[in-house]
């Protein structure tokens, strides 16, 4: 089995997801109530542990593929189950009334709010990189 490198900016997204988690949760733990900073922490995992797993389904489709050539039914099953998963998950928590479904959806944005601000700032940087070179 091939082993495949991760990108640099990817590596980056999964560090700064985990950054971007401590800079929304931790003032959410000083300033608003527990149940709002439970929902921006729960909801970064869930958000975090997705982007993580869909990355592990994706390599793994990737590099089986040369053996059966269709790799469309194992993704798409493996995100069904991981659809399920987040959603048997989500309903637990917002159901059981065990975080603010306000905190939750913030913390439901850190991966997504985090690959946005990569790559601005990585096309910012590549712009005044080759503006240097010119």
């Amino acid at each position: 089995m091939n082993h495949i490198e991760k990108d640099l900016i990817q590596k980056r997204i999964e560090i700064a997801n985990w950054v971007f988690l401590a800079v929304l949760f931790i003032p959410s733990l000083i300033f608003a109530p527990l149940k709002f900073a439970l929902g921006v922490l729960f909801g970064g995992f869930i958000c975090i542990i997705n982007f993580h797993w869909l990355g592990r389904s994706l390599k793994g489709a990737f590099q089986n593929m040369g053996e059966s050539g269709n790799i469309r039914t194992p993704v798409m099953l493996r995100y069904y189950i991981r659809l399920a998963v987040t959603a048997i998950i989500l309903y637990l928590l917002i159901a059981g009334d065990a975080v603010d479904v306000i905190g939750l959806i913030v913390g439901l944005s850190v991966v997504v709010v985090n690959i946005i601000a990569t790559l601005i700032a990585t096309a910012i940087l590549k712009k005044n990189t080759l503006e240097e070179v010119s």
